[in-house]
């Protein structure tokens, strides 16, 4: 059994108390305020300090002062005792400097995260998380939920499989990872939000519907995309179907499940572009016919069924090219399919809007801007001009560069 230190006495643990508290706080320490002390504690202190009258019941005793006596009295500076009596003395300051500096390492590697980088309006997202504190009060828990929460947004849309499938698929066989109601949900949804551009859901049926705009159990008849010029090999029906309509001029809406049962395409050598906007691949079809280059249209937002044929034309080698509107909604569309397919920007630079612009000099306004991952300088240029520039305004240029790829 370890025994008590000679100055352990239960009438000065106020004092210890007092000093070791003190000294833990990582600052320099002159004076200690100690009490309040009963009669026995003022007699324990006289003595201690050699004093030739009671303090009061709060004393303030300068530390030199009880360094000296200490020292007299067992031979050890004031800082050993403390510690061979209530134990090691902390320092709190420079705990507090090393949390702060792990928070701040936690939330510049949230926002340094390629996730974020590829689609900058996640910014808001890691505004929002870092306002709301850390998870439990610690780092490290929060840097797991987190890490689990990009590993999903890294996935998604998904391919219109069921939630705990998604879930199983990327977070280590745990099927019940994004059931509603739990905290990764809720953070994945709140980076779903922001990126859509919508309200938190509030409801379990408001929920359903933001995972399904995520491609999560999405519809594999009403999930469709639209496109032309799509001359693909195989006898999948996808295939098929996309040759008879190229042939014949025509647009093809293909749906998520006929995409599924597509295997792996082929596809003749050339780009294929993408256009945000339908009347766009309207106009090329009209432009070219038969003889229209292979063009997708996300159609806004793209759903599953846009995602799932981008990847399969990627899978086969195909160079995509997406351009889209000049508003903050077209930016933050093209920073999605970009980052989603590894398609390159289409005309979507900074000096492609300053020329687009001198075509709708009273346009509307492009609304909440959000930074261009390719081009920084392009939402600079729509923050200091104002004016969206719809894809329709600058179709004629987009369709001389098709011009150069037409099929023979």
């Amino acid at each position: 059994m370890t025994s008590r230190h000679t100055l352990d006495l239960p009438e000065l643990r106020p004092l210890w108390d007092a000093v070791h508290g003190r000294l833990s706080t990582g600052r320099p320490v002159s004076r200690v305020r100690v009490g309040p002390l009963d009669d026995a504690g003022r007699e324990a202190l006289a003595d201690l300090l050699g004093l030739d009258r009671l303090p009061g019941a709060e004393p303030t005793v300068p530390l030199a002062g009880l360094e000296a006596a200490v020292l007299e009295a067992c031979g050890r500076p004031v800082r050993e005792v403390v510690t061979a009596i209530l134990g090691p003395i902390r320092d709190r300051a420079a705990e507090r400097e090393r949390a702060a500096d792990e928070r701040d390492a936690l939330w510049n590697w949230l926002a340094g995260h390629e996730v974020v980088a590829a689609q900058p309006v996640l910014v808001e997202w890691v505004t929002h998380l870092r306002a709301n504190g850390l998870v439990d009060g610690s780092p490290e828990r929060t840097r797991s939920l987190l890490a689990a929460a990009l590993t999903v947004l890294a996935e998604l849309p998904a391919d219109g499989e069921p939630l705990p499938v998604v879930a199983a698929r990327h977070l280590d066989g745990d099927s019940h990872a994004l059931d509603d109601g739990t905290r990764l949900s809720s953070v994945v949804l709140r980076a779903l939000a922001v990126l859509y551009g919508t309200g938190m859901p509030d409801s379990a049926h408001a929920r359903r519907a933001l995972w399904s705009r995520a491609g999560v159990a999405d519809d594999e008849l009403s999930s469709t995309v639209l496109a032309a010029g799509l001359h693909l090999s195989g006898d999948a029906a996808a295939a098929r179907i996309c040759r008879i309509s190229a042939e014949a001029g025509h647009p093809v809406s293909l749906t998520l499940a006929q995409l599924r049962s597509a295997g792996r395409l082929g596809r003749s050598a050339g780009p294929v572009h993408i256009t945000e906007n339908p009347s766009v691949l309207a106009l090329a079809l009209r432009r070219f016919g038969r003889h229209c280059p292979p063009v997708v249209c996300t159609s806004g937002w793209p759903n599953t069924a846009v995602i799932h044929l981008l990847r399969l034309l990627a899978d086969c080698d195909a160079s995509l090219h997406y351009h889209g509107d000049f508003d903050g909604e077209g930016i933050r569309i093209a920073a999605h399919v970009l980052a989603k397919t590894g398609a390159v920007p289409w005309r979507m630079a900074a000096e492609d809007y300053r020329s687009a612009v001198t075509r709708v000099p009273d346009g509307p306004d492009p609304g909440r801007l959000t930074p261009a991952p390719w081009d920084p300088a392009l939402s600079d240029a729509m923050a200091e001009l104002r004016t969206a520039v719809v894809e329709e305004v600058v179709a004629d240029a987009l369709l001389d560069d098709l011009a150069g790829h037409q099929r023979r």
